[in-house]
């Protein structure tokens, strides 16, 4: 497989969405008291097993994100091989509604990355990862910074084989999901 990254317009976020995010929950970390990022976490079986779909269950996939959010500071990624879309990431920066920003304009957020179910563990996240550092070195961003849940064990062991630093957990942050608990990841660019 030859794989491809290349930066697309934000129209390509119909497309970009046709790839699946959803993923199944078997493990998840258990937060307590933390002093040393994964090592210091308890993974737990989930039982019963389930599946994530951020799209489907939030109801508003990529396609609907210029509505929600001003995206004009954003770009999308994506990962292909020959015409085949396997992934992409969508990645921006001064946004004022996006938190995880803190009101920084030199902070870019890694917002979204999905690979093809069919293609994932090849290394396509990896270098679909790279580009993104890439895009905010070329925009003079200092740092990346990430979200994702303490169910969602293969994107935080993902994003600590990148270098990503946990930098903040937030155990209560899903009022309405009591089980997650959000992680905030970052790397300098």
């Amino acid at each position: 497989m030859s794989v491809k990254v290349i930066h697309e317009p934000i129209s390509a976020l119909a497309a970009y969405g046709k790839i699946s995010s959803a993923y199944t929950v078997e493990w998840r970390y258990v937060v307590g008291p933390i002093e040393r990022g994964l090592a210091g976490l308890d993974l737990e079986l989930v039982d019963p097993s389930f599946v994530k779909d951020y799209d489907r269950d939030n109801g508003h996939g990529p396609e609907r994100w210029h509505r929600k959010w001003n995206i004009s500071h954003w770009g999308v990624l994506s990962a292909f091989d020959n015409s085949m879309r396997l992934g992409g990431a969508l990645i921006g920066w001064d946004t004022p509604q996006i938190d995880m920003l803190d009101g920084r304009k030199d902070l870019a957020v890694l917002w979204d990355i999905r690979v093809d179910r069919t293609c994932r563990a090849q290394g396509i996240g990896s270098a679909i990862f790279r580009s993104a550092l890439n895009w905010a070195r070329e925009r003079n961003l200092t740092a990346m910074t990430i979200e994702t849940q303490n169910i969602n064990v293969a994107a935080c062991q993902f994003y600590a084989r990148q270098g990503c630093r946990l930098t903040a957990i937030h155990p209560f942050a899903y009022p309405d999901l009591p089980e997650e608990a959000q992680f905030i990841w970052m790397i300098d660019t």
